[in-house]
Protein backbone atom coordinates (compact mmCIF):
# COMPACT_ATOMS: atom_id res chain seq x y z
CA UNK A 1 0.00 0.00 0.00
CA UNK A 2 1.32 3.39 -0.91
CA UNK A 3 0.20 6.68 0.51
CA UNK A 4 -0.66 9.45 -1.88
CA UNK A 5 2.70 10.53 -3.22
CA UNK A 6 3.88 14.02 -2.39
CA UNK A 7 7.32 15.44 -2.89
CA UNK A 8 9.89 15.29 -0.09
CA UNK A 9 9.70 19.09 0.00
CA UNK A 10 6.04 18.88 1.03
CA UNK A 11 6.85 16.53 3.91
CA UNK A 12 9.67 18.82 5.03
CA UNK A 13 7.34 21.81 4.83
CA UNK A 14 4.67 19.91 6.79
CA UNK A 15 7.16 19.05 9.50
CA UNK A 16 8.26 22.68 9.65
CA UNK A 17 4.62 23.78 9.84
CA UNK A 18 3.94 21.55 12.82
CA UNK A 19 7.17 22.64 14.50
CA UNK A 20 6.37 26.35 14.06
CA UNK A 21 2.74 25.92 15.09
CA UNK A 22 3.60 24.00 18.22
CA UNK A 23 6.28 26.41 19.36
CA UNK A 24 3.91 29.34 19.08
CA UNK A 25 6.14 31.15 16.61
CA UNK A 26 4.88 33.12 13.67
CA UNK A 27 2.49 35.95 13.13
CA UNK A 28 -0.51 34.08 11.77
CA UNK A 29 -3.91 34.93 13.16
CA UNK A 30 -5.43 32.43 15.58
CA UNK A 31 -7.25 29.55 13.94
CA UNK A 32 -11.02 29.32 14.29
CA UNK A 33 -12.47 26.89 16.78
CA UNK A 34 -13.19 23.52 15.21
CA UNK A 35 -16.55 21.83 15.33
CA UNK A 36 -17.53 18.20 14.90
CA UNK A 37 -18.85 19.00 11.42
CA UNK A 38 -15.59 20.62 10.31
CA UNK A 39 -17.38 23.86 9.51
CA UNK A 40 -14.68 26.12 10.99
CA UNK A 41 -17.37 28.07 12.84
CA UNK A 42 -16.66 29.62 16.20
CA UNK A 43 -14.59 32.26 17.83
CA UNK A 44 -10.86 32.61 17.33
CA UNK A 45 -8.71 31.32 20.15
CA UNK A 46 -4.96 31.08 20.32
CA UNK A 47 -4.87 27.63 22.00
CA UNK A 48 -6.19 25.88 18.88
CA UNK A 49 -3.45 23.99 17.01
CA UNK A 50 -2.62 24.98 13.43
CA UNK A 51 -3.96 21.61 12.25
CA UNK A 52 -6.96 19.75 13.65
CA UNK A 53 -9.17 16.84 12.65
CA UNK A 54 -12.16 18.22 10.77
CA UNK A 55 -10.24 21.07 9.14
CA UNK A 56 -10.87 21.69 5.48
CA UNK A 57 -8.09 23.73 3.96
CA UNK A 58 -7.20 25.62 0.81
CA UNK A 59 -3.77 24.81 -0.53
CA UNK A 60 -1.66 27.93 -0.26
CA UNK A 61 -0.51 29.63 -3.44
CA UNK A 62 2.97 29.52 -1.92
CA UNK A 63 2.74 25.70 -1.81
CA UNK A 64 3.73 25.72 1.88
CA UNK A 65 1.35 23.91 4.25
CA UNK A 66 1.75 26.59 6.94
CA UNK A 67 0.18 29.07 4.53
CA UNK A 68 -2.91 26.88 4.00
CA UNK A 69 -6.14 28.57 4.99
CA UNK A 70 -8.78 26.75 7.06
CA UNK A 71 -12.20 27.20 5.46
CA UNK A 72 -15.66 25.79 6.14
CA UNK A 73 -15.98 22.37 4.49
CA UNK A 74 -19.09 23.60 2.66
CA UNK A 75 -16.82 25.91 0.63
CA UNK A 76 -14.44 24.67 -2.10
CA UNK A 77 -11.29 23.25 -0.51
CA UNK A 78 -8.24 21.19 -1.45
CA UNK A 79 -7.79 18.93 1.57
CA UNK A 80 -9.45 17.63 4.72
CA UNK A 81 -7.77 16.48 7.94
CA UNK A 82 -9.65 13.28 8.81
CA UNK A 83 -7.63 11.44 11.47
CA UNK A 84 -4.84 11.87 13.98
CA UNK A 85 -2.51 9.38 15.57
CA UNK A 86 -1.02 10.19 18.97
CA UNK A 87 2.40 8.59 19.19
CA UNK A 88 3.31 6.99 22.55
CA UNK A 89 5.92 8.41 24.90
CA UNK A 90 9.56 7.55 24.69
CA UNK A 91 12.32 8.64 22.38
CA UNK A 92 11.60 10.04 18.92
CA UNK A 93 11.65 7.29 16.30
CA UNK A 94 11.14 7.89 12.60
CA UNK A 95 10.58 4.16 12.14
CA UNK A 96 7.79 4.12 14.74
CA UNK A 97 6.12 7.10 13.06
CA UNK A 98 6.30 5.43 9.65
CA UNK A 99 4.83 2.21 11.07
CA UNK A 100 2.00 4.09 12.80
CA UNK A 101 1.08 6.05 9.70
CA UNK A 102 -0.22 2.91 8.04
CA UNK A 103 -3.23 3.60 10.27
CA UNK A 104 -4.05 6.53 7.97
CA UNK A 105 -4.84 4.15 5.13
CA UNK A 106 -6.38 1.41 7.27
CA UNK A 107 -9.61 1.33 9.26
CA UNK A 108 -9.77 5.10 9.93
CA UNK A 109 -9.67 5.75 6.17
CA UNK A 110 -12.31 3.10 5.46
CA UNK A 111 -14.51 4.30 8.33
CA UNK A 112 -14.27 7.94 7.21
CA UNK A 113 -14.47 7.59 3.42
CA UNK A 114 -16.66 4.49 3.27
CA UNK A 115 -14.41 2.32 1.06
CA UNK A 116 -10.95 0.83 1.62
CA UNK A 117 -8.00 2.92 0.46
CA UNK A 118 -7.12 0.50 -2.36
CA UNK A 119 -10.62 1.01 -3.84
CA UNK A 120 -10.64 4.78 -3.39
CA UNK A 121 -9.82 7.52 -5.86
CA UNK A 122 -8.84 9.80 -2.96
CA UNK A 123 -5.27 10.35 -1.89
CA UNK A 124 -3.72 10.67 1.55
CA UNK A 125 -0.73 12.58 2.79
CA UNK A 126 0.64 13.00 6.28
CA UNK A 127 1.73 15.81 8.51
CA UNK A 128 4.13 14.00 10.85
CA UNK A 129 5.72 15.11 14.11
CA UNK A 130 9.40 15.96 14.09
CA UNK A 131 12.19 15.44 16.55
CA UNK A 132 11.95 19.16 17.38
CA UNK A 133 8.23 18.94 18.25
CA UNK A 134 8.41 15.57 20.02
CA UNK A 135 8.56 16.86 23.60
CA UNK A 136 6.16 19.77 23.09
CA UNK A 137 2.43 19.74 23.89
CA UNK A 138 0.65 17.88 21.06
CA UNK A 139 4.05 17.43 19.42
CA UNK A 140 3.66 13.67 18.86
CA UNK A 141 0.61 13.79 16.61
CA UNK A 142 0.55 12.46 13.04
CA UNK A 143 -2.24 14.10 11.02
CA UNK A 144 -3.84 12.21 8.12
CA UNK A 145 -5.03 14.45 5.29
CA UNK A 146 -7.35 13.55 2.39
CA UNK A 147 -6.98 15.07 -1.06
CA UNK A 148 -8.92 14.55 -4.26
CA UNK A 149 -6.49 14.31 -7.19
CA UNK A 150 -9.34 15.54 -9.44
CA UNK A 151 -9.31 18.95 -7.71
CA UNK A 152 -11.22 20.90 -5.11
CA UNK A 153 -14.27 19.48 -3.37
CA UNK A 154 -17.21 21.05 -1.56
CA UNK A 155 -18.52 19.45 1.60
CA UNK A 156 -16.80 16.87 3.73
CA UNK A 157 -15.37 13.75 2.15
CA UNK A 158 -16.79 11.71 5.03
CA UNK A 159 -18.88 8.93 3.53
CA UNK A 160 -17.86 9.90 -0.04
CA UNK A 161 -17.41 6.18 -0.89
CA UNK A 162 -15.06 6.92 -3.76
Amino acid sequence: MKLYERTPLLFAACALTVAVALTGCGTAAPSPERSATGDGAGVAKSETPAVAVGDCRLEATSGLPEDAEVVPCAEPHDEEVFHEIEMPGGAFSQEAIEAATLDCIGDPFTDFVGVPREESALGVYLIPPTEETWDQPDGRVVYCVLVDPAGQTEGTLEGAAR
